[in-house]
Formats: structure tokens, C-alpha cells, sequence
């Protein structure tokens, strides 16, 4: 096996979890394919990678990331922890539970900064086209290179598509907003929201990108958020200058008018809509064609593509866990390619797929959804050597992540939960996420001196405990 060649189409926490993968299998003693990596972006990263540009990018390719400036983990660190690489291992001390985009960047770039991968990467490099040959079962992958504008083109033997799903947003329409006097973006182009202060705000959308942008945009001194869903509402207590309402039914200038019969002005309009499926460089039937879900149809075991199993997907589904999941499926796909594991016939496989399925339809809260996944990984680890973690206890951070926020969204960033892998309890941040302004990695490694506010919020809680003792 050891004569294929394998393409790795991305160099985000998909295509890094690939190249560990087969790393991890080198350093035991295995011989491994000859790997060649794509990139477009000109170092890794993926979604980490924050840049100021939004739509087209230096080559005049579409922008990859959808970062902003001053994101910070919106789910408990603890819940995406490498099992091989702990944070207590990077960092070599405790850090908070909820570390901002360079802190991140910083982690999942450490893993593989003293390995050879980077020369498996071709960076500024796009890959233009993959074709599958069926009389051969090889593909050709055309390229180009970004830099020199040179197309070429190669041949391989599997390809592992490890590109992501949040790069393509879906915007719908609405009747009326081309008469919106106001800035209106989709949440892929947001960049930062210090542009929102004194400014009323509409986030379109009931998902993860419509609360933080929305408690960003809080943060930085919005006059008001409002978060319009279509079905369901988050449903936080939120604090006063936010609040919900249901889905907007035009626009009238700078009014929109929602289903329920309230009216209200905005300055800026953010749409939280969603990503598509969008793969621009494979055939059609060799794409997924599915809507944002923990189980997209067509994967065996949610990586293997049914029709063509030496095409392999990684982070196609929708996601409560990320670069764990995305190991664990890196390890599979890795000994699928290295014969390890067993690649079952494709009624086998189809059989698989409709238990999984099956199983999906059935699911009815959030709570059954991240257990769901929860066992999707449990499932895949059992098939390879990479190590197994307490998924359970994983699941119940989750729980406590989803009660956190119910409790109060502005503050859920400052709790501390526990490693499940070292066992480590997180470190307190030196400062209130609210307050925090400066999301750099020295800031956040640092121990900045106490400001005069802080010195006077320490003496208030001193005052306030020596009253109750």
C-alpha cells in the first residue's frame, strides 16, 4: 500500500488531523504513502487563520476564513482537546476554558511545528479540479499555483477533501433590503464589531454565529441587538438592549417589519445564515449534497464517500465536537488508506449507513444530538490506535456549557471546567471576558496589573464578604 499517493485537499484542523495521523503512524515504525497536501491560504490553519480581507483575497480567490478579529472559543476548550496533544502539554501550565482565535491558532500550529508536515504543503496553491478515472481508479488533481499562475496536474490514489463546510454562506433574500440604507454582511465577512458601537443591530439567525456576533456587538457598545429566528429562538434571559424576535418579513428602508407585527430600526444588518455544502473542484457526483447536519448523507461512517470509497471527507458534519472529531476520523481514514482497517463491501456499508441514519431521524433534543456525536466518535476511535477519552464526561461539559449560557450569556466565558485528558482544572482568565478588550496571545498569557477598576471591584467583594461573615 505503501506505493499509493495520497492528496490532502486543505491545511485547516481537518487536513493538520490528516497530516498528524499519518505522522503519528511514521514515528511508530509504519512506511506511509507519499502525501501532497493543498493549500490556498499561505500557511495553515483553516478557519484559524484571520485575516482583515473579506471576499477575495490577495490572488483574487475567495476568502477561506470566516474569522473575526476578536472571537474568542465559544464552546469549552476542554471539549475539543487533542487526546494526543493536551493543552497542559503546549502551554505547559493551566490556561482558562475559553481562549481567544491566537491562542487556538497557536495550539493546533504546535502539534505539527517540529514535524517535517509543512513540506508535505504546497501553500498559495488551489486545487483547480479532481477527476476520477475509472478505468485506472486513480484520480488526476489540477492545481494551481497562486504565486506563478502555473496549472499542473497529478495523479493519486485516494483523496482526503479535508476543506470544511463554513467557507460558502448561504444568504438568502428578503423583500425589501435592497431599500436598507445600512451596512449589511454576512456573518462570513464580519471582521470585528467595534463598527456596531451606538449602532442599532439585526442579527438574522438563531445559530452559534447570530449569539456571539450579537454579544460581540453588545460588548462593544452596540445601542441595540436584535436577533431574528426562523423556527426556534435561542432563548437566553438576555441582558437589557438585547432581544429576539421572529423572522423579518421585509424591509422598508431602514425599518423591518417581522412576521409577529413589531417594526424596528436598524443601522447594520448581519446575516447568521448558514453555510453550504459547496465543493467547486469535484464532479458532482463525487460531492456531498446535504444540509448542515451531524450525519450528511452519501459517508460511510460520516468520512468513507459511498459511491467512490477512495474519495474521503473530514469535518463534513455539522459540530458540537471539533478537532477531537476530527482526529478521530483522521485516524480512521488514515488506516482505511494503510489497509489497517477493513473497508467493508458496499451493501455492508450501505447497511451502516442506514442504521446511522435511522438513528439521526430520531433525534429530538440537543442534549440526544451531542450524545449522538459523542458515540459517532467513540465509534471510530475503537477502530484505530488513537486514544480513547472519556467522551461521556466530554458530554456533560457540553451540558454544563448549554446551562452556562442559559444562565447568563455574558458571562459564560469565565467558568473553568476540567480536562478530561490530564485532569487539569482551568485557570481563571486575569480578566472578566466582558472586560476583556485586548484578545492578543501575549495579553492573554500575561499577568497585566490590576487596573483601577478592577482594583475597586476587588475591594467591593472584600467589603461585601466581610458583611456576610
Amino acid at each position: 500500500m505503501t506505493d499509493q499517493r495520497i492528496a490532502i485537499i486543505g491545511a485547516g484542523p481537518s487536513g493538520l488531523a490528516a497530516l498528524r495521523a499519518f505522522e503519528s503512524a511514521e514515528r511508530a515504525g509504519t512506511e506511509i504513502p507519499e502525501i501532497v497536501c493543498y493549500e490556498k491560504q499561505d500557511d495553515w490553519g483553516g478557519q484559524w487563520n484571520y485575516s482583515w480581507r473579506t471576499g477575495i483575497d490577495q490572488y483574487g480567490e475567495s476568502v477561506h476564513s470566516s474569522m473575526y478579529r476578536n472571537l474568542w472559543s465559544n464552546a469549552p476548550k476542554e471539549a475539543l482537546e487533542f487526546a494526543e496533544y493536551t493543552f497542559d502539554e503546549h502551554f505547559g501550565r493551566p490556561i482558562s476554558s475559553y481562549p481567544p482565535r491566537e491562542v487556538l491558532w497557536d495550539y493546533i500550529d504546535g502539534r505539527l511545528r517540529s514535524s517535517n508536515a509543512k513540506d508535505k504543503v504546497q501553500f498559495a496553491t488551489a486545487v483547480r479540479w479532481v477527476q476520477y478515472h475509472r478505468d485506472t481508479d486513480t484520480f488526476t488533481v489540477t492545481v494551481e499555483d497562486l504565486k506563478t499562475q502555473t496549472t499542473t496536474s497529478s495523479e493519486f490514489n485516494q483523496i482526503i477533501v479535508a476543506t470544511g463546510h463554513f467557507s460558502h454562506p448561504n444568504v438568502p433574500g428578503f423583500a425589501g433590503i435592497e431599500t436598507f440604507p445600512g451596512v449589511v454582511e454576512h456573518a462570513h465577512d464580519f471582521r470585528g464589531a467595534e463598527k456596531f458601537a451606538d449602532k442599532r443591530v439585526l442579527m438574522i439567525g438563531a445559530s452559534y454565529s447570530a449569539e456571539d456576533i450579537g454579544v460581540q456587538a453588545y460588548k462593544m457598545g452596540a445601542r441595540s441587538v436584535t436577533l431574528s429566528y426562523r423556527s426556534k429562538a435561542i432563548g437566553h434571559v438576555w441582558p437589557q438592549g438585547m432581544e429576539e424576535l421572529p423572522l423579518v418579513e421585509r424591509f422598508d428602508g431602514s425599518q423591518a417589519h417581522f412576521v409577529n407585527g413589531e417594526v424596528r430600526e436598524f443601522d447594520a444588518v448581519v446575516l447568521c445564515t448558514g453555510y453550504l455544502h459547496k465543493y467547486p473542484f469535484l464532479p458532482s457526483d463525487l460531492s456531498i449534497h446535504s444540509s448542515n447536519n451531524v450525519y450528511p448523507q452519501g459517508l460511510y461512517r460520516g468520512v468513507t464517500w459511498q459511491n467512490n470509497p477512495k474519495l474521503h471527507y473530514l469535518g463534513a458534519q455539522d459540530q458540537w465536537f471539533t478537532f477531537n472529531m476530527f482526529d478521530a476520523q483522521a485516524w480512521y481514514v488514515r488506516d482505511l488508506i494503510l489497509g489497517r482497517a477493513p473497508l467493508p463491501s458496499a451493501d455492508e456499508r450501505a447497511e451502516s449507513i442506514e442504521q446511522w441514519t435511522q438513528r439521526f431521524k430520531a433525534i429530538a433534543s440537543e442534549a440526544e444530538e451531542i450524545q449522538f456525536q459523542a458515540d459517532y466518535i467513540r465509534d471510530l476511535i475503537e477502530q484505530t490506535d488513537y486514544p480513547m477519552f472519556d467522551l461521556d464526561s466530554v458530554v456533560e461539559i457540553f451540558q454544563a456549557w448549554v446551562n452556562d449560557k442559559v444562565e447568563n450569556v455574558l458571562t459564560y466565558r469565565d467558568k473553568q471546567h476540567r480536562s478530561v485528558m490530564t485532569g487539569t482544572l482551568a485557570a481563571a482568565h486575569h480578566t472578566p471576558w466582558l472586560r476583556e478588550l485586548d484578545d492578543s496571545l501575549q495579553r492573554y498569557l500575561s499577568t497585566p496589573p490590576k487596573d483601577e477598576l478592577e482594583k475597586l471591584l476587588d475591594q467591593t467583594e472584600t467589603a461585601a464578604s466581610a458583611k456576610t461573615t
